[in-house]
């Protein structure tokens, strides 16, 4: 017996309504930036005055929809591009880290492990600005000694890179290291034992156990990367993503339908990615 569900039917139409309070609590925002995002009007309001696709794909004032937007699709170019960098290299790093904490025993291990995990407590904020500051250090005491100018260490792309991989590389490593537990070391040892080179068992037996977790980790770090703002807005540069890009049009036009189109095609979006790294996830049964 579910000793946790409730038993009488007071308890049962309580338990519903809370539910259905909490989720609609959830959805309802987006529901409604959803409705905004379609509707004929200058504003994100009511009263609601037709449907149209103007703010998705409208190409003369005041309607400039967010495809012919050149600097939301610039903005969103510069996320991409950043996104598929930061998380390639966080999953690719993460990897050694889910062996390096998984198989092997070295000293202070359990402090480094602290550490790895620390930036993912930190507010985003004091992080950009930690690596901000460092870098800012870092560029004008080579200035000063040898007069060159290390520009890659002002606020710029790679800054923002080296700000969210901080945090992504440990997403990268639990998730990885959470399918690197359940591997059996059985299958390694029969094809040594078979003759095949430890490379050749890293290329054909782990790695492809591992891929699920793999392409999860991607995933998950590319929808972070996309949508991260409170470090992202202490090292961008003139090359703004998408978020920032946003807020500054929100900061200097207030919020405008345009916007609400561009939540819709994110939350599309995540949705969709989100949904596909699900089904690469699920095994059948009995694997």
């Amino acid at each position: 017996m579910n000793v946790a569900a409730p038993r009488s039917a007071l308890m049962r139409g309580v338990y519903t309504g809370y539910m259905l309070m909490f989720f609609f609590y959830l959805v309802a925002p987006l529901i409604a930036a959803g409705i905004f995002a379609f509707n004929d009007s200058q504003f994100p309001a009511l009263p609601w005055k037709g449907f149209t696709l103007g703010w998705f794909f409208g190409d003369e004032k005041p309607v400039i929809g967010m495809f012919n937007d050149r600097r939301l699709m610039r903005g969103l170019m510069n996320s991409a591009y950043i996104g598929v960098i930061v998380s390639a290299l966080s999953v690719f790093v993460g990897t050694c880290n889910a062996f390096l904490f998984e198989r092997k025993n070295f000293p202070f291990k359990s402090l480094l492990y602290v550490l790895m995990i620390l930036p993912l407590v930190i507010p985003g904020v004091i992080v950009g600005i930690s690596i901000l500051v460092f870098a800012s250090m870092v560029a004008n005491g080579v200035s000063a000694t040898t007069g060159m100018d290390w520009g890659f260490l002002r606020p710029g792309t790679l800054l923002v890179i080296f700000g969210q991989f901080s945090f992504l590389v440990t997403i990268t490593t639990l998730v990885i290291a959470a399918r690197l537990r359940k591997f059996d070391l059985a299958l390694e040892e029969a094809a040594l034992n078979l003759g095949a080179s430890r490379l050749r068992v890293l290329m054909t037996v782990t790695l492809p156990y591992l891929m699920p977790a793999l392409f999860s980790a991607f995933v998950v770090a590319f929808l972070v990367s996309f949508e991260n703002f409170n470090t992202t807005l202490m090292l961008v540069g003139s090359d703004a993503p998408l978020t920032i890009t946003m807020y500054d049009r929100m900061v200097k036009s207030g919020s405008t339908p345009v916007l609400n189109a561009v939540s819709v095609f994110l939350m599309v979006g995540s949705g969709l990615l989100a949904l596909l790294s699900v089904l690469v996830q699920r095994e059948k049964k009995g694997s």
